[in-house]
């Protein structure tokens, strides 16, 4: 009977961790979405969840300490909840800032986005004591000239740096007119048909949340969804 009870559990264990095999790592499955943003997870997943962020918002930054944990952990890995980030354009620094969080493969979108977002109040408070005279430089010149300014001006090149990206690949990065073209355009029309006022504001189903600007209150609308 002992022997019995053995094998059985042996068996109860052997099948958990052959579904635990099969069960999709939803957490490092990331797509390039048509609206221009970049998907985190099920994309069958029954709440689809939008952020738009700017990087330039401190509560945004915010947002990404406090969330990153038990998103992946309680809502993303089980593949209730998708995630997707579109990045919401208010000033150059904002639209040098996305072509790094975009540069290279996809998969590493959101490495990129969270090392910029959790490094914010130190390149920030940078970019806050620069004169007008070295604000001026974000704005005349060619476009890669003007994201490569803000770039050394903000430490960027820096942050880059410690993901891997050498000055060369970065200013590439920098340098891809197109791309930053399609992102105002992108952050343009979000703001347009979203009816987007302020960052962080978030979308479900492809309707835009009335007062749901921080964890807590997503985190209670993802809830009341499931």
């Amino acid at each position: 009977m002992m022997r019995k009870a053995l094998v059985v559990a042996a068996l109860a264990t052997v099948a958990v961790a052959a579904g635990a095999a099969t069960r999709p790592n939803w957490n490092s499955y990331v797509v390039e979405t048509e609206g221009g943003g970049h998907r985190l997870g099920n994309p069958a997943a029954k709440v689809p969840v939008i952020e738009f962020v700017s990087y330039t918002c401190s509560h945004c930054a915010h947002f990404e300490k406090e969330s990153d944990g038990p998103l992946r952990l309680s809502y993303i890995a089980p593949g209730k909840a998708s995630f997707e980030v579109r990045p919401f354009i208010r000033n150059p620094v904002d639209l040098a800032a996305t072509l790094l969080a975009e540069c290279g493969p996809k998969e590493k979108f959101f490495a990129n986005h969270t090392a910029i977002l959790r490094s914010q109040d130190q390149w920030l408070k940078r970019i806050s004591e620069t004169t007008a005279a070295t604000q001026a430089r974000w704005r005349t010149g060619s476009m890669p000239e003007r994201m490569r300014a803000v770039a050394g001006d903000a430490g960027f090149y820096e942050i880059m740096a410690r993901r891997g990206y050498d000055r060369v690949a970065t200013n590439k990065c920098l340098a891809e007119e197109a791309v930053a073209r399609r992102i105002a355009a992108q952050s343009k029309a979000d703001a347009d048909s979203f009816g987007i006022e302020g960052t962080p504001s978030f979308a479900i189903g492809g309707k835009l949340l009335d007062n749901v600007h921080t964890w807590e209150t997503l985190q209670q609308a993802i809830d009341s969804r499931l």
